[in-house]
C-alpha cells in the first residue's frame, strides 16, 4: 500500500503541472475563441482524433501493453525486454499509419455525419485532419508510457500531457496571428494537437535510454499475441462506445452552434479533480495489482487485510513495500487491501474536491475562462452545465480504479461489456434528457441533459463494475461503510459552509479572491472534520508526500 501511495505522489504532483497547463489551454481558447461554433468544430475534430487514439492505443495502455511488458521487465534477460517494447512500437505505427490514411480521406463523409452546421463543415473538415496526424505520434508516447509504467517509473510518464498541453497553448499564441481574424485562425489549435503530441512522445524518451530499440516487425511475438489477445475485448467495447461518442456530437450540433463548446469547457472542470486524484491512483494501482492478481500468498504469511477487510491501523515507518517485489511477495489478499486502500485514496481526495466545484462552479468558471471571446453569458451556461455534469464524480473517479483492476486480473472483457451496456444507457436516455431531436418527456434541457446523461452513464459503470468486483472478492471495500459516511459527513458540511460564506465573500472581494478565500475555508473546514472523525489515511498521504519531497 505504501508502495502505491508513493508512486501517487509522484503522479499526482507530475498531473498537477499537466491539469494546470490543462486550465490554461482551455483558458487560451476561451480568451481566443470564445464559446461559439468554431470552438465547436474544434472540439468535433479533437473528439474524433481523441477516439482515434483510445481505440488504437490509450485503451491498450492499461489493458495490454501494461500488463505484458510488466512479464518481460522482470525478466532477468534485459534484451527480451527491449524486443518485446520494439516490435509492439514498430507493428503499432504501422496499424496507425494506415488507418489514420483512410480516416484522413473518409474525414468530410464522418464530418457531414455528425450533423455539423454548413457554415462550418469545411472548417471541421481541415481541424479533422490536423487533428488525426497527432495520434501517429501519440502512438510513440502511449508505447513509451506502457514501458515506462511496468519498470514502475512513473516521472517520466507524469510530465507528458504537461508537454502536451504545452505545444498547444505555444502553438494557439504563436500562431494564431498568422491568419487573418475570424474562424480560420483556430487552425492553430489543430497544429498544436500534432505539437503537443511530439512533445509528449519525446519528453518520456529519457525513460527507456537504456533499452536498445530494434527495427524489429514479429507478428508471432508471444508478447504482441497476448496483448492482441487481451485487447481484443476492448477494441469491440470501444467500437459500441465510438457510436455513443458519436452520437453524442451529434445531439450536440442540434442543441446549437454553441453547446458542443460549452459542454468541453465543463468537462474540463469535470476532468481536472479526476486527473489529479483517480489517474493518479489507479495508475500507481496498476502494477502492484497486476503483481498480487497473478502470485498466490506465501502459506502462513498474515493477511495484509485487517477486521472487515479495512487496512492495518498501522504500517512501518520506511515507505518501502514488500508489495509488488515479484513472484512469491504478493496474492489475492494483497489485491484485495491494495484496491480498497485505493478507493479510501480516492475518496478521501474526490469529496471535497467535487462540494467545492459545485458551490464554487461560477466563480471558478468566470476566473478561469471569463475573458476575450468568452463572456458573461458563456459563464453562466458552462457553470450550468458543470452542475449536470458533477454528480458523476465520486463514481467516476472509483470506475477508472475498477477498469485497471480488471485490467490487472487480465479480464479485459467484463468492463469492456459493462461499458456497452452503459452506452447503450447513454445512447437511450440523451434524446430523451436534451430533447434535441424532437423526444422530450423530461422537458427540453439541450446541453446540460447531454451532461446529465453522461453523468448516468458513469456512475452506473463504476457501480456495475464494484458489484462484479465483491463477488470475486468479498473482501474489497469491507468496512467502507463508517469511514464513507464520515468522509460525506465532511463533505457536506464543507459544502454547506461555503454556500453559506459565498454571499458574503461575493459582496467583499473581486472574483479572484472569492475562489481562494473559498477553496482556503473549505479545505480548513474539511481537514478539521477529518482530524475531528479520525481519518487515518490523510496521516499516510501525508508521510508519503513528506517522504517523498526529502528524498528528491
Amino acid at each position: 500500500m505504501r508502495r502505491v501511495a508513493g508512486a501517487a505522489a509522484i503522479i499526482f504532483l507530475g498531473n498537477v503541472a499537466s491539469r494546470v497547463l490543462g486550465l490554461v489551454r482551455e483558458l487560451v481558447i476561451a480568451a481566443l475563441f470564445g464559446a461559439t461554433g468554431a470552438t465547436s468544430a474544434y472540439r468535433t475534430a479533437a473528439q474524433l482524433a481523441t477516439q482515434a487514439y483510445d481505440l488504437l492505443i490509450s485503451g491498450a495502455i492499461s489493458a495490454a501493453l501494461v500488463p505484458v511488458f510488466t512479464d518481460y521487465a522482470d525478466a532477468p534477460d534485459r534484451r527480451a525486454f527491449a524486443r518485446v517494447v520494439s516490435v509492439v512500437l514498430n507493428a503499432l505505427l504501422l496499424a496507425l499509419a494506415v488507418v489514420l490514411l483512410a480516416l484522413g480521406v473518409a474525414a468530410p463523409w464522418l464530418v457531414r455525419l455528425l450533423g455539423a452546421e454548413p457554415r462550418y463543415f469545411d472548417l471541421t473538415v481541415t481541424l479533422t485532419r490536423w487533428a488525426l496526424v497527432s495520434v501517429f505520434f501519440l502512438g510513440i508516447a502511449g508505447v513509451v508510457t506502457a514501458a515506462c509504467y511496468a519498470r514502475r517509473d512513473f516521472k517520466w510518464p507524469a510530465m507528458a500531457t504537461a508537454a502536451y498541453n504545452l505545444g498547444i497553448i505555444g502553438a494557439a499564441l504563436g500562431l494564431t496571428r498568422l491568419w487573418p481574424a475570424g474562424d480560420e485562425s483556430i487552425v492553430a489549435l489543430a497544429i498544436g494537437l500534432v505539437l503537443g503530441a511530439l512533445l509528449q512522445a519525446a519528453v518520456q524518451l529519457p525513460g527507456l535510454r537504456d533499452v536498445r530499440y530494434l527495427p524489429l516487425l514479429d507478428w508471432r511475438h508471444p508478447g504482441v499475441r497476448r496483448a492482441l489477445r487481451l485487447y481484443a475485448p476492448v477494441v469491440a467495447g470501444l467500437v459500441v462506445t465510438n457510436l455513443g461518442v458519436g452520437w453524442y456530437l451529434f445531439l450536440a450540433w442540434q442543441a446549437g452552434p454553441d453547446a458542443l463548446a460549452t459542454l468541453g469547457f465543463a468537462t474540463n472542470l469535470v476532468q481536472f479533480p479526476l486527473g489529479l486524484v483517480a489517474s493518479a491512483v489507479s495508475l500507481a494501482a496498476l502494477p502492484t495489482l497486476a503483481r498480487a492478481a497473478g502470485e498466490p500468498t506465501p502459506p502462513g504469511r498474515p493477511s495484509l487485510i485487517g477486521k472487515g477487510g479495512a487496512p492495518p491501523a498501522s504500517a512501518p515507518s520506511a515507505p518501502p513495500s514488500h508489495i509488488g517485489r515479484g513472484a512469491g511477495g504478493v496474492g489475492p489478499d494483497d489485491y484485495a487491501a491494495t484496491l480498497t486502500f485505493a478507493m479510501r485514496l480516492v475518496l478521501l481526495l474526490i469529496l471535497p474536491a467535487m462540494a467545492g466545484l459545485i458551490v464554487l462552479r461560477e466563480p471558478v468558471v468566470a476566473l478561469l475562462f471569463q475573458r476575450g471571446a468568452f463572456d458573461a453569458a458563456a459563464t453562466a451556461r458552462t457553470a450550468e452545465a458543470f452542475k449536470y455534469f458533477s454528480p458523476q464524480l465520486p463514481f467516476a473517479a472509483l470506475d477508472q480504479l475498477f477498469i485497471v483492476a480488471f485490467y490487472a486480473r487480465k479480464d479485459t472483457r467484463t468492463p469492456v461489456l459493462v461499458g456497452v451496456c452503459t452506452v447503450l444507457l447513454y445512447i437511450a436516455t440523451a434524446p430523451a434528457l436534451c430533447g434535441c431531436v424532437g423526444f422530450a418527456p423530461f422537458g427540453r434541457l439541450g446541453a446540460n441533459g447531454l451532461a446529465l446523461a453522461n453523468a448516468l452513464q458513469n456512475s452506473a459503470h463504476a457501480v456495475v463494475l464494484y458489484v462484479l468486483l465483491r463477488r470475486l472478492f468479498p473482501h474489497i471495500g469491507g468496512g467502507a461503510g463508517g469511514f464513507l459516511l464520515r468522509l460525506a459527513l465532511a463533505a457536506l458540511v464543507m459544502g454547506l459552509a461555503l454556500q453559506w460564506a459565498l454571499p458574503a465573500l461575493a459582496a467583499r472581494l473581486p472574483n479572484p479572491l472569492v475562489v481562494v478565500a473559498g477553496g482556503a475555508l473549505g479545505a480548513v473546514v474539511y481537514v478539521a472534520l477529518l482530524a475531528l472523525l479520525r481519518v487515518h489515511e490523510v496521516h499516510l498521504l501525508w508521510d508519503q508526500l513528506l517522504w517523498r519531497l526529502r528524498r528528491k
